[in-house]
C-alpha cells in the first residue's frame, strides 16, 4: 500500500496542487491585485506557500515519523487560518470569482489530502504522536529509500518555474505598486 500512496502523491496530488497554485496566481494577475489588495495579500500568499511547502519539502527528503506528521498538522492548521484571513482581507478590495474560489478550495483540501494519505501508511507514528500505542519518533533522518533523483530534480524545477517564480513576480509587482491602504487614505 505504501508504494500506491507514494505514486498517488507523486503523480496525482502534487501535480494537481501545483496547477491549482498556478490557477490561483493567474486569478490574482487577472484581477490585478497590485492595484487593489496589494502587497499585504501577496505576502500572505508567500506565507501560505511556506506554511505547507516546508512540511512537503521535509517529507520529500526525510523519513516520515511523528516529527514530520506534527509538522504537517501544524502547517495545515496555520495555513487554514492564514487562508481565512487572506480571503477576508482580499474580498474587501476585489471580487473573488468562482474560478479563484475553486482554486482556493483545492489549495485548502490538497494539503489535507496529502497528509491523510501519508498518515495512512505511517499510522503507528500518527497514533504515537497523539498518545496511542508505541513511541513517537522525533528524529530527523534522511529517507532510507530516497525518491528517485530524476523525480526530485524535475519536481524542484517545476516548483521553481510554476510556483516560486509566479508568486515572486506577484510579490514584486505588488511591491512596486502603491499599497491599497494609501489609496484608501487619498
Amino acid at each position: 500500500m505504501q508504494e500506491a500512496v507514494r505514486t498517488i502523491l507523486m503523480y496525482g496530488v502534487i501535480p494537481v496542487w501545483i496547477l491549482a497554485g498556478l490557477g490561483d496566481w493567474w486569478s490574482h494577475r487577472r484581477t490585478q491585485i497590485e492595484r487593489n489588495a496589494g502587497l499585504a495579500e501577496s505576502a500572505m500568499h508567500s506565507l501560505m506557500m511556506a506554511q505547507v511547502g516546508i512540511p512537503v519539502l521535509l517529507a520529500l527528503f526525510f523519513e516520515i515519523n511523528a516529527l514530520l506528521l506534527a509538522a504537517m498538522v501544524a502547517g495545515i492548521a496555520v495555513h487554514a487560518v492564514t487562508a481565512w484571513i487572506d480571503v477576508r482581507y482580499a474580498s474587501r478590495f476585489r471580487e473573488i470569482v468562482p474560478f479563484e474560489q475553486h482554486m482556493h478550495s483545492l489549495l485548502e483540501v490538497l494539503p489535507i489530502t496529502a497528509f491523510l494519505l501519508v498518515a495512512s501508511v505511517h499510522w503507528d507514528q500518527l497514533l504515537a504522536l497523539f498518545g496511542g500505542a508505541g513511541e513517537p519518533d522525533y528524529r530527523l533522518r534522511l529517507k532510507e529509500e530516497p525518491l528517485p533523483a530524476s523525480y526530485l530534480a524535475g519536481l524542484m524545477a517545476t516548483l521553481l518555474v510554476f510556483v516560486v517564480a509566479p508568486y515572486a513576480e506577484e510579490l514584486l509587482r505588488c511591491a512596486r505598486a502603491r499599497p491599497a491602504w494609501r489609496r484608501q487614505k487619498a
